[in-house]
């Protein structure tokens, strides 16, 4: 089974990266700043960070001096809530919810959307363990690039 993040999920986690990285800096980061950053096409790093923005993960300034600063602090941003902000729900597929009472309408039907739904579930909670803050440490060479099981 492929179970994988979109291109705007990796995309807005990209950029919010590129935020973090420079939270330091006082002002806000125009687009073009971080589409040359991060190498993704400006166009639709503006389509997501309207949806980031619209998800209380980003705020913007307008005019001259303007762009993205970050809502909350990396701590407080998981790469669930990113995924999510961009993609809608995390879920290993779009194939519903377990029937209830094992009113299953075909053979074999509610074991595998049980199934189904237990992959989403793991996936979600997965991404919900990293927060963007995380990425940062990851990034500047802090924290391992992979966790230990």
């Amino acid at each position: 089974m492929d179970v994988k993040v979109s291109t705007r999920g990796d995309y807005a986690s990209r950029a919010l990266l590129s935020l973090a990285l420079h939270a330091s800096e006082s002002n806000p980061t125009s687009v073009r700043d971080i589409a040359e950053r991060t190498g993704l096409p400006q166009p639709y790093l503006e389509q997501i960070l309207l949806a980031l923005k619209g998800a209380g993960i980003v705020r913007s300034k307008r005019g001259v001096g303007g762009g993205y600063v970050l809502a909350r602090d990396p701590e407080d941003i998981s790469m669930a809530q990113i995924v999510s902000a961009v993609d809608g729900p995390i879920a290993a597929g779009d194939f519903g919810e377990p029937h209830a009472d094992g009113a299953c309408d075909h053979e074999g039907q509610c074991v595998l959307l049980a199934l189904w739904s237990e992959v989403g579930d793991l996936l979600r909670d997965h991404l919900s363990s990293y927060s963007l803050a995380d990425m940062v440490a990851r990034a500047r060479g802090i924290q391992p690039a992979a966790k230990t099981r």
